[in-house]
């Protein structure tokens, strides 16, 4: 009888711990907060993901040099037309060199793309917030609802992904 109580005791405890540990854990499906940055843009203006908040955001990291980021152009161009009176943001972050590309290059870039969206020079410790110690694969796009948490990511030029994301993204 003895060891039954104690088998019972044993379970009892075991199960106590178990539900500690989810309890304490973080929550299936908890989105993580976007790290907060500011950057200058193309036209030597300061950008801040904050100064968004409240608005849902595209944040695309890409290079002129990069064929699948050119292929991705396209599309973002258009969901920022199509969602822009929802309040969409879309903010491309260049990882292109300064040395090799100047902000009077993405200028022009910007012009004959005919890129409706800002582009935002990306520094170090944005790609560090972004991807951590790891090379960045571009392009990449992190999808930011209003309330500041990253709902998806997508790496390489993905039509399907990004339609999928966009939904999750705009819905409230």
């Amino acid at each position: 009888m003895q060891k039954k109580s104690q088998s019972k005791l044993l379970l009892l405890v075991l199960l106590s711990l178990m539900l500690l540990a989810w309890g304490c854990s973080d929550k299936a499906g908890a989105k993580p907060q976007a790290p907060n940055f500011t950057l200058m843009d193309i036209h030597g203006n300061q950008v801040s993901l904050h100064q968004f908040k409240g608005s849902p955001v595209i944040l695309d990291f890409w290079a002129t040099w990069c064929p699948p980021c050119r292929m991705s152009i396209p599309e973002l161009i258009k969901i920022q037309e199509e969602y822009k009176d929802k309040g969409l943001v879309v903010l491309g972050l260049s990882v292109d060199n300064p040395s090799q590309a100047s902000n009077a290059y993405l200028r022009e870039f910007k012009k004959e793309y005919k890129i409706n969206y800002r582009i935002l020079r990306a520094n170090h410790r944005v790609l560090t917030d972004y991807f951590g110690y790891e090379n960045p694969a571009i392009p990449t796009m992190f999808f930011v609802n209003a309330d500041g948490k990253i709902v998806d990511k997508i790496v390489g030029f993905n039509s399907t992904g990004v339609k999928r994301a966009l939904a999750e993204l705009l819905k409230r």
